[in-house]
């Protein structure tokens, strides 16, 4: 990645990113590691994770701290969370990142399947968001970053599940910065549009695609993991002390 803006209020800052093994989240966790913050992450993919820790020491960065969850279980993610704080501190940034945009057609959705999409996309943002909320509060502030998508602004099928979960971040975030504003807690989302990460590229990517991609998008490049996560560092950072219950998309002008 190539190194973006220094922000000098992050340095030594606890961040917390869910789903920071791989893709977007990825990113998220490098950019707050060469921000010299003091991050942990979680994720269900154990492979992934120590790589990327391994990866960020080897660089000579602070090797960000691990904790295995898988966060449809809130009760696990609940332990996760309380044992990055053991390791690092109270958590002063929170990034709920992880998400999984499985494909699916209307017919195929069964109530068990449509609790899964809103387990795995929507509701771990709340419980993480309620885990962390106090370790802000009496440091003084802090600030929440939900991710959300556009594919539900842009109208894209196939996904309906998905797509209702994201949008729902839309309020989720507005709700929590009204409420959590008192504390001096900044909550504010941010909207990827088609990212090309490994996953996108290998699974969803088509030359018919990609034209159609280039078609819509103002901008006429592919968008990579990077350009999400320099935005996500900038909401976390003090230059952002007075931007709250905003939703900002990274799209290149698709919608």
């Amino acid at each position: 990645m190539a190194n973006g803006a220094v922000y000098p209020s992050l340095k030594d800052r606890v961040v917390l990113v869910t789903g920071g093994a791989g893709g977007i989240g990825e990113s998220i966790v490098e950019h707050f590691c060469r921000q010299h913050a003091r991050v942990g992450f979680l994720d269900y993919d154990r492979p992934g994770a120590e790589a990327l820790v391994a990866r960020m020491a080897a660089a000579g960065l602070p090797a960000p701290a691990f904790e295995h969850c898988d966060l449809r279980d809130i009760e696990a993610l609940r332990r996760a969370i309380a044992a990055i704080r053991d390791r690092l501190g109270p958590i002063a940034v929170l990034v709920n990142n992880a998400a999984h945009d499985e494909r699916h057609d209307i017919d195929s959705v069964t109530p068990e399947y449509w609790d899964d999409r809103m387990a795995v996309n929507l509701r771990h943002q709340f419980f993480a968001a309620q885990a962390v909320w106090k370790d802000m509060a009496g440091a003084g502030g802090g600030a929440i970053v939900n991710l959300g998508s556009v594919t539900w602004m842009v109208g894209q099928g196939g996904m309906p599940g998905y797509s209702a979960a994201k949008s729902a971040v839309v309020g989720l975030t507005r709700s929590l910065a009204r409420d959590l504003g008192p504390h001096n807690i900044r909550v504010n989302s941010v909207l990827p549009g088609w990212i090309m990460t490994k996953r996108q590229v290998e699974k969803w990517l088509t030359p018919e695609g990609e034209a159609d991609l280039m078609r819509n998008q103002c901008l006429k490049r592919k968008l990579v993991p990077d350009d999400v996560a320099r935005v996500v560092v900038f909401f976390a950072s003090d230059e952002a002390s007075a931007c709250t219950n905003q939703n900002y998309v990274v799209d290149g002008g698709w919608v």
